[in-house]
């Protein structure tokens, strides 16, 4: 209990350090364009109320949850298949370079002729650039599955979903979530671009919106409660990947030095 409160404390610690910084830093400019953070507090305060979160913040949650749900479950899936197959591997892997060099902001255009302007283009633009991560990084743990282990389970007759589930998978599982974690923040980007260009609610649109109406304290506090979403992201993330390889974190504990 108090090894993790202390990690929790740490945790906090430096971004509540930085916002010190800033608010002294800042008291008492008079910048339009960078007002004190004295300002955008107060502006956060007034403008993150609950009907504006129900109207901007959760339609944004929404959709990066499906995109990136969605490129998680592709990723993950084609990863363990060209990982685990050599002669696939060997067929898509240039068609795979290819494709990842794209920046996914570019496709958004391309993606707005057949998906529209709905919900539907934002999550498919989110699903889009998540699952390059996921998948490279989940192809590269599956064929760093130990020799031996493999080995072992073809001696015992272990194939299929078995097979999958009690080797494949663990043994790529810190792989895993490294693309994970990757796409997480990749995915909370793309949910602020996709909602840039067309959209009438969302955090990405609220921020433009704000900009465009020269409500700078208020385009500054959007700011904010981006960096404040994704720092509670990845905290949860943190949480649940610490319990679903709590078996690989503690084979890294045992191997420190005392």
């Amino acid at each position: 209990m108090r090894h993790a409160l202390r990690r929790a404390l740490f945790t906090v610690a430096l971004p509540a350090l930085l916002l010190l910084l800033w608010l002294a830093a800042s008291d008492g400019g008079d910048s339009v364009y960078f007002p004190p953070l004295r300002t955008i507090l107060g502006s956060f305060a007034e403008v993150w109320n609950a009907d504006r979160l129900a109207h901007d913040v959760l339609p944004s949650l929404g959709r990066l949850t499906a995109g990136y749900t969605a490129g998680a479950v592709t990723g993950v899936a084609a990863g363990i298949l060209i990982g685990t197959h050599r002669r696939v591997r060997a067929t898509v892997e240039p068609v795979l370079e290819f494709l990842r060099a794209v920046p996914p902001p570019v496709l958004v255009p391309v993606i707005m002729l057949f998906a529209g302007i709905g919900d539907t283009m934002k999550i498919v633009v989110i699903a889009s650039g998540t699952v390059w991560p996921i998948l490279l990084n989940t192809v590269e743990g599956a064929r760093a599955v130990d020799s031996v282990l493999s080995e072992t389970a073809r001696s015992y007759g272990i194939t299929g979903l078995a097979r999958l589930r009690r080797l494949t998978l663990p043994s790529a599982g810190p792989q895993i979530f490294a693309g994970l974690r990757q796409a997480l923040s990749l995915g909370l980007i793309l949910m602020v671009i996709s909602e840039m260009f067309a959209a009438s609610n969302g955090l990405g649109f609220a921020i433009v919106q704000f900009q465009r109406g020269f409500a700078i304290p208020e385009m500054w506090s959007g700011i904010l409660l981006l960096g404040l979403l994704g720092f509670a992201l990845a905290t949860v993330f943190r949480l649940v990947e610490r319990r679903v390889l709590r078996w690989y974190h503690g084979l890294r504990a045992a191997g420190r030095p005392s």
